[in-house]
């Protein structure tokens, strides 16, 4: 039987404020456009990169992925990204904030979906997948994506070249 280990929200909250001696809860307050990091919805998996917090909620009804700049202590808009009929889980964004990844569900098929901040432009980088995929995480500098695919009836681990969408050739034994 696999095991799933779920880290709370609270784990989250201990984590960012490990700097002290003890939890404390994070406030942000409204941006001027009247959003919050805080909602009534939640995500079990967002992902810290440097500044920047990605996760997922469902304050319009559907599933998108949110950014939030902790240096701003603002939710970031993110032209291009949230498609009307995407179900979007477990993001993750680059150090410098320019990639997000994310696993995203449109008519029953799984994807990992790749977005450039600065061309806006969203990739599906599995479309030829003929298997499940999840659970994706991107490299600090935006160039690598290793995610979760049931390709040989299993979950086992890729890792895609992010600019090409190609695997990558990695030797299964170590050297």
């Amino acid at each position: 039987m696999k095991r799933v280990l779920l880290i709370p929200m609270v784990s989250l909250v201990s984590f960012l404020s490990s700097c002290t001696t003890y939890p404390r809860l994070l406030n942000f307050t409204f941006d001027p456009s009247g959003r919050s990091l805080n909602s009534p919805s939640d995500d079990i998996t967002p992902q810290i990169s440097g500044r920047f917090i990605t996760f997922v909620s469902d304050r319009q009804g559907r599933q998108d992925v949110y950014l939030f700049d902790g240096n701003n202590r603002r939710l970031v808009d993110i032209p291009g990204l949230n498609q009307l009929d995407i179900l979007a889980a477990h993001p993750g964004i680059s150090e410098d904030g320019r990639y997000i990844v994310f696993a995203g569900t449109r008519q029953g098929q799984s994807n990992i979906y790749l977005h450039d901040r600065e061309t806006r432009q969203l990739r599906n980088l599995t479309e030829n997948f003929k298997a499940e995929v999840r659970n994706p995480v991107i490299s600090a500098d935006g160039s690598t994506i290793a995610f979760e695919s049931s390709a040989n009836g299993q979950w086992d681990l890729m890792i895609l070249d992010a600019r090409s969408g190609q695997p990558l050739d990695i030797p299964i034994t170590p050297r």
